[in-house]
């Protein structure tokens, strides 16, 4: 087993670590039927095609909420971000079977096609980390997640047409991340990646969990905050919406994790 000092060299070198077994092998089978079941109940009606995607899933359904504060996640996001870490998203998203291939790109506040975003070329800083929970195991046959090792180095990535690089097409230096359900996949989220298609019988089910310092602003996310009306809403862009958790969901949740989300519960209307 690799120690935190590993994963943080491999983080910062090659922008991403495996860290196995975050949720035990008897839970997942659990967790996975949860997350398939709010996802068909509760997804977007502006989905991509063949994929379930619920955002802030955590009010919803609870039951992986202490996997997130894995203490070998909270110590490699600390030494990454700094102290009070917080999250800013948690998303479970499905690649249903017969998913296509789509688009290399880099997470928000990266993705240039997103209306608040850090313009390109970007400072070599980390300032966000994404993981991939792989609630089902990640396989070449069901598409598992494509990385382009060292690409956080970058100073811009597949969304910025000035870099000249064909988002749809495969990339010389792809790798295709393998790994038992029940890991988690954690990166830079400059890192480039694109999800694969899908053509096993099988849906691939993972939770998107993204990890911010305390001063990334994460406003411009809250559909309820006058920074995403002067930012996106007015003037008609895209951005991601991540709706605030429910104050009793907030409250339930185990002590320990209460600290990544205290920044997000929804605020009193009175």
């Amino acid at each position: 087993m690799q120690s935190w000092q590993e994963h943080e060299h491999q983080l910062r070198t090659d922008g991403f670590c495996i860290i196995e077994g975050v949720i035990p092998d008897d839970a997942c089978k659990q967790v996975k039927e949860r997350l398939v079941q709010v996802a068909h109940r509760c997804q977007g009606k502006n989905n991509p095609d063949l994929v379930s995607f619920v955002p802030s899933v955590i009010n919803y359904d609870q039951s992986f909420a202490t996997y997130i504060a894995d203490p070998r996640i909270l110590v490699l996001a600390e030494k990454l971000l700094g102290v009070h870490v917080r999250i800013s998203f948690t998303s479970v998203i499905i690649n249903e079977p017969g998913k296509p291939r789509t688009n290399w790109h880099a997470d928000w506040p990266f993705n240039q096609n997103n209306a608040c975003h850090v313009p390109a070329p970007y400072p070599n800083r980390v300032m966000h980390l994404t993981s991939l929970l792989m609630v089902s195991p990640f396989t070449q046959d069901n598409g598992g997640t494509l990385i382009v090792p060292g690409s956080h180095h970058k100073s811009s990535n597949p969304t910025d047409k000035n870099l000249g690089v064909d988002p749809m097409l495969p990339y010389p230096t792809e790798l295709r991340v393998i790994a038992p359900a029940g890991s988690m996949v954690l990166f830079d989220s400059r890192l480039w990646h694109c999800p694969p298609a899908n053509p096993s019988t099988e849906p691939r089910v993972a939770l998107a969990i993204r990890y911010a310092p305390w001063w990334l602003n994460l406003e411009a996310l809250d559909p309820d905050s006058e920074m995403r009306k002067q930012m996106v809403d007015e003037p008609g862009l895209n951005e991601n919406t991540v709706p605030r958790i429910k104050r009793t969901v907030y409250e339930s949740l185990p002590l320990h994790v209460q600290p990544l989300y205290r920044h997000w519960v929804e605020r009193n209307n009175g």
